[in-house]
């Protein structure tokens, strides 16, 4: 790496997006340093990235001066929050106090040692309930969980830094992020697990059901439809948004999706075909405040970072991410 190449901080670097934003970004000639306290990601994935490493908290002032000073990083980009809805509701506090004051904590840091330019991972639950499908950046933002209002505190904070402070922003609101690295060299793995795709697998691989919440949704199945998008595609978003950051833009939203759904039970069959596994599952009642849809209209980032969803069918995102749990489960 020339010592040219431009330094950027990934706070959460050691997690599942952040982990391929990291390689992503190595490959586009940037220097990504990883900043993780190792609580919800995997230090053997921040190991095989090749990235530097500091293991310390947002919420500590003198360990993020500490590591800005040591690398001054020409951008930080944000994927260190918690992300369970169920556990926001729960445990509320937890989540405002790691998501908004911790990430409010860095942004003060970087103010004050004069770095200013910031991508930040929101997501599709500041929509709340949609009122239609697709769904567009600007429509109303109404999260029904403390996970969502979190993330929608700081897409705020960040519009009033910018306004104030002439911070330059780039925030992505995920749908629903799947798949592996091509080469099966990083991965999902969360515990506990909660995302359909790995939670699928394993009942393939171990013979263990899992539940499918709710069959009589207003859908062609009567499960829930979601826009899958592939890590990969998500961590390229990523380096695009920075280097329209670094061409001078002040600030951008945008849905990160493919502009199409597929159902539970769509999921579940494509993971039999590419398996060549059953997949069992019981029927359970539908989850509080699960929509029936959530599809992201996509024009925006296809307009401004000429960004397609270039791995993001189902098969693809099914055959990645089979590779990795297999390898991942020692099932080869």
């Amino acid at each position: 790496m020339s010592e040219k190449s431009p330094c950027i901080l990934i706070a959460g670097g050691a997690g599942y997006i952040g982990s391929h934003a990291v390689l992503d970004l190595k490959s586009s000639g940037y220097q990504p340093v990883i900043v993780d306290n190792f609580s919800r990601g995997n230090k053997d994935i921040a190991e095989l990235t090749g990235a530097e490493c500091e293991e310390g908290e947002l919420s500590d002032c003198a360990f993020l001066k500490k590591v800005i000073k040591k690398y001054n990083p020409d951008a930080v980009m944000h994927f260190a929050a918690w992300t369970y809805v169920g556990e926001s509701v729960s445990q509320p506090e937890r989540y405002y106090n790691n998501n908004v004051v911790a990430t409010l904590n860095l942004l003060s840091t970087m103010r004050e040692l004069g770095v200013g330019k910031f991508i930040f991972s929101s997501t599709a639950a500041t929509y709340g309930l949609p009122e239609a499908i697709p769904i567009p950046e600007d429509a109303v933002q109404a999260p029904i969980n403390p996970y969502g209002s979190s993330k929608l505190m700081v897409e705020r904070i960040l519009s009033d830094f910018n306004a104030a402070y002439g911070l330059q922003y780039t925030i992505f609101r995920y749908f629903n992020a799947a798949g592996a690295s091509s080469n099966a060299l990083i991965g999902e793995r969360h515990d506990p697990e909660t995302h359909l795709i790995p939670l699928a697998l394993s009942a393939a691989a171990k013979g263990t059901p899992f539940k499918v919440f709710g069959t009589d949704y207003p859908t062609q199945d009567g499960t829930c439809i979601r826009d899958y998008v592939h890590v990969d595609d998500i961590a390229r978003a990523h380096v695009l948004g920075l280097q329209r950051l670094e061409a001078g833009e002040e600030k951008g939203i945008y849905n990160i999706g493919t502009g199409s759904g597929y159902s539970v039970l769509e999921v579940i069959n494509t993971i039999e075909k590419v398996t060549g596994l059953k997949v069992p599952y019981e029927v359970a009642d539908r989850r509080a405040g699960d929509p029936p849809e959530l599809i992201a209209k996509a024009e925006r980032i296809s307009k401004d970072l000429k960004w397609h969803a270039r791995h993001s069918g189902l098969e693809e995102i099914i055959s990645t991410a089979w590779a990795w749990h297999r390898k991942d489960w020692d099932l080869t």
